[in-house]
């Protein structure tokens, strides 16, 4: 009979609580999952109960203030606040999101439970490794690749309409949350590129002064890259931005397929 195991620190096992102070007037448990590569030691979810009367609003607010107050040892990315650089991206209530912008009241009623991106190797606490992420961001080339030579006195114009076919593109913040709550992802992680990915591919794919959208076509055109998706739909789902990255991928299926066609 054949015997699996779990590999090594995969097992999370139950860790500290830590009370909150007397006379606490509005407390909400946090439980957060705590891991630190130093330590040879399972990964664990430490409970934070959080005075919400003197905390703000978002999910963000408590773990700073967890940070700052309780535990200073605890890890995560935050930078801007306001849902535009995507650092603080991470699975809240069972939901990828951006912690910056996700209300605590709408987490339901019972504990808060706060996760690194699911299916990421972990760097330490929250703290996932995009590593692999922006190296395939980085293989679409995402820039305008032209060969013609630019206007001497202006830039290269759009009109209003080919502009609006980047609305719902462009937003895309790389925040990681789609491609990580993609099963397809999780599988072929290593050479399917995923919906951020792909989302921002046919960003650059029907962008008007881009003059290369044969090769991009050309680049896509593989098993794995880009028909790995199988419309499961949990990246649209879950986007913090509200944007549809299932949508784009199918749309760069539809270009290959005309091409062909053609």
């Amino acid at each position: 009979m054949a015997e699996f195991t779990l590999p090594k620190h995969s097992r999370v096992e139950r860790g500290k609580t830590f009370r909150a102070p007397a006379g606490a007037k509005s407390v909400r448990v946090f439980q957060v999952y705590r891991w630190n590569p130093d330590d040879d030691a399972n990964p664990h979810i430490d409970s934070y109960e959080v005075d919400m009367a003197s905390c703000g609003p978002m999910v963000l607010d408590a773990l700073i203030k967890i940070k700052n107050e309780i535990d200073p040892t605890l890890t995560f990315r935050r930078s801007c606040r306001e849902g535009i650089c995507g650092s603080c991206a991470m699975n809240i209530d069972g939901t990828n999101t951006l912690a910056c912008t996700k209300p605590v009241e709408e987490c339901g009623k019972g504990d808060v439970k706060v996760l690194p991106l699911p299916h990421m190797p972990v760097v330490k606490d929250l703290v996932p490794d995009l590593t692999q992420f922006y190296a395939q961001y980085a293989s679409i080339k995402p820039w305008i690749r032209t060969q013609s030579s630019p206007p001497p006195d202006r830039e290269r114009l759009q009109s209003p309409e080919d502009r609006k076919k980047l609305d719902g593109l462009y937003e895309c913040i790389m925040c990681a949350c789609c491609t990580t709550s993609c099963p397809s992802y999780w599988w072929n992680g290593d050479k399917y590129l995923g919906p951020a990915v792909l989302l921002q591919a046919y960003r650059w794919i029907v962008d008007s002064r881009d003059e290369d959208t044969g090769a991009r076509l050309d680049d896509l055109h593989d098993p794995f890259k880009l028909y790995r998706c199988h419309t499961i739909m949990n990246c649209t789902k879950t986007c913090p931005k509200g944007l549809n990255p299932a949508k784009a991928i199918a749309e760069t299926k539809k270009l290959l397929v005309e091409r062909v066609g053609a």
